[in-house]
């Protein structure tokens, strides 16, 4: 397995270099809504340790990312009238993974509508915005 890319995007979003729609953040996880959405509230849950995947992330990092991801779950539903969550995890190239930085997506969707095609079109930030506010009334912030 290749090293860990310290310039990735993620890598930068949480050195602060590249702003984010955040809407949570501990001490070990940062959630933000993707900028090229599938479906309304599409959230990218990442771990604050520098991790490519699931092969090399620390079980304890891992963890806390997936208590993340289901409060995240939990709040779209309720943010965004939703029917289900889909959740999803790709490590390494092969399975998808585009950015090599361990991310989880947390998309709430709604029977009979169909999610938009992977990385195909950047959401207006003013929708973002409110997607992300959101969210965050929904986490209680």
């Amino acid at each position: 397995m290749t090293a860990y890319d310290d310039q990735n995007v993620f890598a930068k979003i949480l050195r602060g270099e590249i702003p984010c729609f955040e809407v949570f953040r501990d001490d070990r996880s940062l959630a933000f809504l993707d900028i090229m959405p599938r479906a309304p509230g599409h959230t990218l849950v990442i771990p604050r340790a520098l991790a490519r995947g699931i092969l090399d992330i620390a079980e304890d990092d891992l963890a806390a990312v997936a208590r993340t991801a289901k409060r995240i779950a939990i709040a779209a539903m309720k943010a965004f009238d939703a029917e289900g969550i889909i959740l999803q995890q790709f490590s390494e190239p092969a399975s998808g993974q585009v950015v090599l930085h361990l991310h989880m997506h947390v998309m709430p969707v709604r029977a009979g509508v169909d999610l938009l095609p992977a990385q195909t079109r950047k959401e207006d930030m003013a929708v973002l915005a409110d997607h992300a506010k959101r969210m965050i009334a929904a986490l209680g912030g």
